[in-house]
Parts: C-alpha cells; sequence; structure tokens
C-alpha cells in the first residue's frame, strides 16, 4: 500500500532477485521461485490475477514478428530487459530508443562478438545511454528473450534481425505466467551480474 515510485521498485525488484541468488542452491530452487513470485505480485499488483492470462505464439516470416515487438516497447512503462545474441534490425532498435528517451530503464545483455558485428546496433544503444553488457567467454551468449515491466515474457528462437523477420523460420511466444517470468528475470540478473564490466 506504500507510495513508491517506479525506481523504488526496480530497487526493490533488483534487491530481491540479488536474495534469491544468494539463497537459491540445488535443494531449495521451487521455494526460492515461488518466493519471487510472491515478491512479484506485491510490486506490480496488477500482476496478481485480475488479468487474464495471455500466451501469443509468433512465427516468421508469416507474421508480422518486429512490429509485435515494436508494440511491447512502446507499451513498456518502467523496465525493458533484452537478452538476445544479435540485434541488427533498425525498426526494433529505433523502438528500444523511443522506450529509453520516454524514460523506460532499458537493459541489455548481447553477444560479445555480435556486438562488434557489421550492422549491430549495440554503439547506438550506448551513445544514448542504454546499459549494455556482453559476455566474455569463447562461447556464444545465444538466449532470445526479453522482459517488459517485470509482467510479460518474449522468448522463443527470434534474433533482432531482418534475416530473422524477412527470411528465416524463427518463432517467439510472449506470456504473462508469472513463474515463467520470474524464472526468466531471475536468469536475467544472473546474467548482469555474471557480465558486469
Amino acid at each position: 500500500e506504500a507510495e513508491v515510485d517506479a525506481e523504488q521498485v526496480a530497487q526493490f525488484r533488483r534487491l530481491a532477485f540479488s536474495l534469491a541468488k544468494e539463497a537459491v542452491d540445488a535443494t531449495n530452487g521451487t521455494m526460492i521461485v515461488e518466493w519471487l513470485e510472491e515478491i512479484v505480485k506485491v510490486l506490480h499488483p496488477s500482476a496478481q490475477g485480475h488479468k487474464a492470462d495471455l500466451v501469443e505464439a509468433w512465427f516468421s516470416p508469416q507474421g508480422d514478428c518486429p512490429q509485435r515487438i515494436r508494440t511491447l516497447l512502446s507499451q513498456a512503462k518502467r523496465t525493458v530487459d533484452i537478452c538476445v545474441f544479435t540485434i541488427t534490425d533498425d525498426r526494433l532498435t529505433s523502438a528500444v530508443l523511443e522506450a529509453h528517451s520516454r524514460g523506460v530503464r532499458v537493459r541489455i545483455i548481447t553477444d560479445n562478438e555480435k556486438a562488434t558485428d557489421i550492422g549491430s546496433d549495440v554503439d547506438r544503444f550506448l551513445k544514448a545511454g542504454i546499459e549494455v553488457r556482453v559476455d566474455h567467454t569463447a562461447y556464444h551468449m545465444h538466449h532470445k528473450f526479453a522482459l517488459f515491466d517485470g509482467e510479460l515474457l518474449l522468448n522463443g528462437s527470434y534474433n533482432w534481425t531482418r534475416g530473422a523477420a524477412a527470411n528465416n523460420e524463427e518463432n517467439f511466444v510472449i506470456t504473462n505466467n508469472s513463474r515463467l517470468v520470474a524464472i526468466f528475470s531471475k536468469v536475467f540478473e544472473e546474467l548482469w551480474h555474471q557480465f558486469k564490466p
């Protein structure tokens, strides 16, 4: 019931995931995820059963996947956490930059090799003041998921590229399932900490 602003909510959320990361082990993972779900419900009351379940499946090149992602970015009010192997589609990049310019906190995790590819938009994000982290391993950070306001998850094979939109057989699912959102949020926070410069 306390009156808190979006930044305070984001701080509480980060603290909750930090505590969960410190406490989780092989024996209590389910309990920790359930605890995180309760924290998310407290921080975002609209996530408690008042909304209908959302489950969407999108496929390329048949569907307009970039437009659906642009819509999610335009509707974000507080946070967008993007964990995608490669980002080169300028339509999506412009929507990310627009969200950032509206005051949405955007964080991006991407692969270190793809970040320096021709066409990569990572430099544009950095110049705009968006926080970006990359892995520093010989292997790939190959995830393709994003979280919107800690309430919606986008996950699938879809890289944020024009090739994925126009040519490749790709997919992603969008859901507001709180358990999945909590699990992917935890993974994002772990990677964000792991890839700290």
